[in-house]
């Protein structure tokens, strides 16, 4: 049995619809941060999954996903050091309470 682009993908499209889902109902700032990554490492997997088959002798998609992941993990220490800061004010860490921010 020949395994074929598909059974790379379905998988990487679920989790980037789960990523999807929890980024658009949470109001917890970590839960939407957890979804955010959800949907970054689908789409490492789609960038390898495509480099792996549409050009095998080639390395461009695995070096863009290692500078994606080292992005998303930058992209991480700077939200977990946002949300620190804003429990540190309001001691609460949902989206609706940034509008207070505001005034």
């Amino acid at each position: 049995m020949e395994i074929t682009m598909i059974y790379y993908l379905i998988p990487a499209l679920v989790m980037f619809c789960c990523g999807l889902y929890g980024f658009i109902t949470r109001k917890n700032m970590i839960a939407m941060l957890i979804s955010l990554e959800l949907m970054l490492n689908a789409v490492d997997i789609n960038f390898v999954v495509f480099n792996r088959f549409l050009f095998p002798e080639q390395m461009e998609g695995m070096f863009f996903t290692l500078f994606a992941i080292a992005m998303a993990a930058a992209e991480t220490a700077l939200a977990i050091a946002i949300i620190i800061n804003v429990f540190r004010w309001g001691k609460r860490i949902d989206v609706s309470d940034l509008t207070k921010l505001k005034d």
